[in-house]
């Protein structure tokens, strides 16, 4: 009998890929069981602290962070890129009437088709790695006056014009409510954005690379990000955090309400990683962003975090769960007045520069990414039946 290669040549992996090496990258890393992670050689964490937006975006798609003179020129570079072409401009508020409930994220896949189109992005095959890192800052450039625009639009607002004298968290701001915010509450969103531009492979960056490899252009390969980024598995969690706070209500409900829901199976929001196993350091850092502005709504927030980490170590031993991300970005964004629904675009503001790198590093490879799946149904080849 006669063996299928490509069947012999398969291999059976987890579900959902778990744990599964599919290629190298130098972009970074995420080494759950000691809660840190990295973009290239430096601690995600410890850029946030040290740097600002602009400087790790130039480490992300050019490989270093940038001296004083390069750090500057860049911040102008891209701040000059933030204004939309016209034809972009006057097509958005019929996306914004068409995304309807779905919001500015929904709005935005094709909102950036629109402006790979108007700019000629040509598919990565066929350009060079200059040319590809030009298209990819171009659109990360846009994207936060796409989101604001849609945003605003979708309200009966109108779009707020970019500013190239502010910073990328300030501008995304300014865009956002048509003032200049406080330097405070600008850099805890610019913090935010930085901790969130990259996370290993998780589904979005995979998908821009899968797309990647298909060697198509990068509004292509930016708005596969953006779709799998959509789901409430992925990315709309921040705002769901928030509702489980808004749930409790008050201090005295915590312990039954927690216990309640994890007795009935259900899932905490704002709780638990898929790889980290101890505190998600991003968690960390935002709270400390939280305490620093203070008041009921972070307190109420640290008690909650204290008690239900208390109440699942007691109905669930062995198991590590703590906070993860978005629960304390929920309360950061909520404190520097971003709306709950901007909370996913906000995270989209900022993992564009992280699908970017991806982008531009998969481009570097001409093997597409193309899987195979064992079949299940019924036994082929089985007679098709005659029509009436």
């Amino acid at each position: 009998m006669s063996v299928n290669r490509s069947v012999a040549a398969r291999v059976d992996v987890p579900r959902g890929l778990a744990g599964v090496v599919v290629t190298d990258t130098e972009v970074g890393d995420v080494r759950g069981l000691e809660g840190f992670y990295h973009y290239r050689q430096y601690s995600a964490v410890e850029l946030a602290r040290a740097r600002g937006f602009e400087d790790v975006w130039h480490l992300l798609v050019h490989g270093a962070l940038p001296g004083a003179r390069q750090s500057a020129a860049f911040a102008a570079r891209t701040a000059a890129l933030r204004r939309l072409p016209d034809e972009v401009r006057a097509a958005l508020p019929a996306v914004a009437a068409t995304s309807g409930s779905s919001g500015p994220l929904a709005g935005m896949r094709t909102a950036l088709s629109l402006l790979g189109a108007a700019k000629g992005f040509r598919p990565v095959y066929d350009t060079d790695a200059e040319q590809r890192r030009e298209d990819t800052v171009l659109a990360a450039a846009a994207v936060p006056t796409l989101l604001t625009a849609l945003y605003r639009l979708g309200r009966g607002l109108a779009p707020v014009e970019p500013r190239e004298d502010l910073s990328y968290a300030a501008n995304y701001l300014y865009m956002l409510t048509g003032a200049e915010p406080e330097p405070e509450r600008a850099r805890a969103v610019e913090q935010y954005l930085i901790s969130t531009i990259d996370h290993g492979f998780n589904a979005s960056t995979f998908t821009a690379r899968v797309v990647a490899s298909t060697g198509a252009d990068v509004a292509a390969c930016l708005v596969a990000a953006v779709g799998a980024l959509s789901g409430p598995l992925h990315g709309g969690a921040p705002s769901r955090a928030l509702d489980t706070l808004d749930a409790i209500g008050t201090p005295d409900r915590i312990d039954a309400w927690i216990r309640a829901r994890v007795m009935a199976g259900e899932r905490i929001m704002g709780f638990g990683h898929a790889i980290y196993r101890t505190e998600d350091p991003r968690s960390r850092m935002l709270r400390e962003i939280a305490q620093r502005f203070g008041g009921p709504r972070v307190e109420f927030a640290v008690e909650v975090e204290r008690r239900v980490e208390a109440i699942l170590a007691e109905l669930k031993p062995g198991r590590e769960l703590h906070t993860n991300v978005e629960f304390y970005a929920g309360v950061v964004m909520e404190l520097c007045g971003l709306p709950r629904e901007m909370f996913t675009p906000t995270f989209a503001a900022a993992r564009v520069v992280g699908w970017s790198a991806n982008i531009l590093e998969q481009a570097r490879d001409s093997k597409i990414i193309r899987p195979v799946a064992r079949y299940v149904g019924p036994v082929p080849p089985v007679r098709v039946p005659q029509g009436a």
